[in-house]
This record gives C-alpha cells, structure tokens and sequence, in this order.
C-alpha cells in the first residue's frame, strides 16, 4: 500500500532523533518495549501546505503491508510530534487527529516483526494542498483515498527492526 504519489519536495525532510535514517528502531519504540511513538522533526514543508498527515508502514510484513501509524490533521506550522503521543483517535496537544492502525487500535502501535526477519518501517510526511475532512479513526486505505489530489510533496523516514 503506497500513499498518493508525489514528487519529494527537495526541501523537505522528516527525521526521528532516535531512529537515524535507515538504522535500527530502538527496542524502546517496538512491542519488545514501551511501543510508544518517536519523537519527530520535520523542516521545508512547502509554501501552500494546508494540512500534514502522516504513516508508519511495515512492506515487509509476512501477511502484505501492515499499518503502524496513520496521522492527520496536523497544522502545517508544526515543526513536529513530541514522543509518546497518546494512542487516541483525537489529540488536543500536539493537535492530531489518529486513525487505525493494524491492531485495529487507534495511534501509534511499535513494530513487532516475527522473530528471526528484520523489517523495514517506512514513515511518510505528506503536505496536502486542501485540509482533509476526515474524521478521527479512519484507516490507511481512506486516507490514501483522501488525500489523493492534494498531495504538494512527500518526505521519507526509514528505519529497521529485527528481532
């Protein structure tokens, strides 16, 4: 499951400041610890951004590409998500709106590959052109739905996990 294609806006970036690009994913951040969320910065979101969504999805997963994280409604001006954001469809501070993940919960949920393989999680910031009038607790596939058309540029983090 790929989002809505866009060209990488040559500016932008989002980085994790515990995952370094294509590194490990610290245990802390996976089901083998806290699963809670990593902190993120991003930089360069383009003139004409209206809204920032988000996902964290595993490609290599055994049963097809399982979702991690789906994120949305995010103010352009953020700068970024602090770690550990509540795993709730709605989040006044940063203000996000979360959908469902593969768990079939809301937020963040860490990767937990089978043991043995090691997997690579692959985050992705969108910069929308128009707000999304999505409600809380949509899935991935919606939100590829919705954001279709509107996507001004893209930007890519990836980190790996093993166990």
């Amino acid at each position: 499951m790929a989002l809505a294609a866009a060209a990488p806006a040559a500016g932008m970036s989002v980085r994790a400041p515990a995952i370094p690009p294509g590194g490990r994913i610290p245990t802390a951040l996976t089901c083998d610890g806290a699963g809670r969320s990593p902190a993120l910065a991003w930089s360069g979101v383009p003139p004409g951004t209206r809204e920032l969504a988000l996902t964290m999805l595993d490609p290599d997963a055994p049963g097809g590409t399982f979702v991690h994280w789906v994120a949305y409604g995010i103010e352009p001006r953020a700068r970024g998500l602090p770690a550990a954001v509540p795993p709730r469809p709605v989040v006044a501070r940063p203000r996000v709106r979360q959908g469902v993940n593969g768990t079939g919960g809301a937020g963040y949920t860490g990767p937990c590959p089978p043991p043995g393989s090691v997997h690579r999680y692959v985050l992705t910031l969108l910069a929308l052109r128009r707000p999304l009038a999505l409600p809380p607790g949509v899935d991935a596939e919606r939100l590829q739905a919705a954001v279709r058309g509107r996507v001004i540029a893209t930007a890519d983090l990836v980190g790996r996990y093993g166990r």
